[in-house]
């Protein structure tokens, strides 16, 4: 059950002692909470929401011997939430934002497709000959083949590469 409201002139008094708080003590919570921010219009914003929070609770506020501190701290955390609403929003839109990715460089593609059709056994010693930079003998110990046969993978997508590359050169 709800506490009956308070007769009008009490409600007068009290609406008027918030005022005259609210007069001598914005300013100064403001800039104090601006050099929290670094943002004068944010310390305004939480500096005011604070004191629509303390003008609910002026009758309880009012007899506390520094309703001021009261007002202080809710705004103080209320622009430390509002920190951490952003940085949590800031970091979630930083994993989740459209990246530019540059066009692929064409000579690139073509010799990607063109790898994509020589079978798996020649690209396989082509990839790790040229890119990997393994020697014949290395290349015969990752695929338990002759070096003979390493020679001959390689020899023959040398040649199919030439060919399908020359293609698209023309």
């Amino acid at each position: 059950m709800t506490p009956p409201p308070p007769p009008p002139e009490v409600s007068r008094r009290a609406a008027q002692g918030f005022s005259e708080f609210y007069a001598a003590t914005y300013n100064s919570i403001c800039v104090q909470l601006y050099a929290h921010t670094g943002e004068m219009a944010e310390a305004q914003d939480v500096v005011q929401e604070a004191f629509c929070r303390a003008y609910d609770r002026w009758r309880t506020l009012s007899t506390y011997d520094d309703p001021v501190a009261w007002v202080r701290k809710v705004a103080w955390n209320l622009a430390t939430s509002r920190w951490r609403r952003m940085r949590t929003a800031v970091a979630f839109a930083r994993r989740h934002r459209e990246e530019y990715v540059r066009e692929p460089d064409p000579v690139r593609l073509d010799l990607m497709n063109a790898l994509a059709q020589l079978p798996e056994r020649q690209r396989q010693a082509v990839v790790l000959h040229y890119l990997g930079g393994l020697s014949l003998q290395e290349i015969s110990e990752v695929t338990a083949a002759p070096v003979a046969t390493v020679k001959t993978w390689l020899h023959r997508a040398r040649t199919k590469l030439d060919r399908l590359l020359e293609v698209r050169d023309a």
